[in-house]
């Protein structure tokens, strides 16, 4: 945590690991659904509230960057069984909730299809730095 003057240092990392082989588009709306999950899942993850010089109330939002990472499908399907092995704190983005318009419909396309079989493009990660380090293991940061 921050001291004075030192730059923050956090022992936890909020990761988010996308497919390589997508739009951007698609990216950056994976990105911001994924980290919702750690979001509301994770509340010490969230800071504080913000205001500016005037008292303008703005919401409070993650305490700690969010690292993007891009890899091929397999790095996804790995890194999600690394995860689940390991209890941490997971949201998952398939190929189907592109088609779906809605949270329920995408809940339902999910709960469809068993976890060794979800066609994964995206996934955010929460937990210790060290650990969630090993659940990325080939992946590389988005470009």
């Amino acid at each position: 945590m921050e001291t004075g003057t030192e730059p923050a240092r956090f022992d936890t990392k909020i990761a988010v690991l996308l497919r390589d082989d997508l739009p951007t588009w698609q990216r950056l709306n994976m990105t911001a659904f994924l980290v919702s999950g750690v979001g509301s899942a994770v509340p010490e993850a969230i800071g504080e509230p913000y205001a500016d010089a005037d008292g303008t109330p703005y919401l409070p939002m993650f305490r700690q960057p969010v690292l993007v990472f891009a890899g091929a499908k397999e790095t996804l399907t790995a890194a999600h069984q690394r995860a689940v092995a390991r209890g941490l704190p997971l949201s998952v983005f398939t190929s189907d909730l592109f088609r779906t318009g809605n949270d329920r419909d995408n809940r339902a396309a999910v709960r469809a299809v068993g976890r060794d079989h979800l066609d994964l493009v995206g996934l955010a990660v929460y937990g210790p730095k060290n650990v969630v380090d090993k659940v990325l293991k080939g992946a590389r940061m988005h470009p």
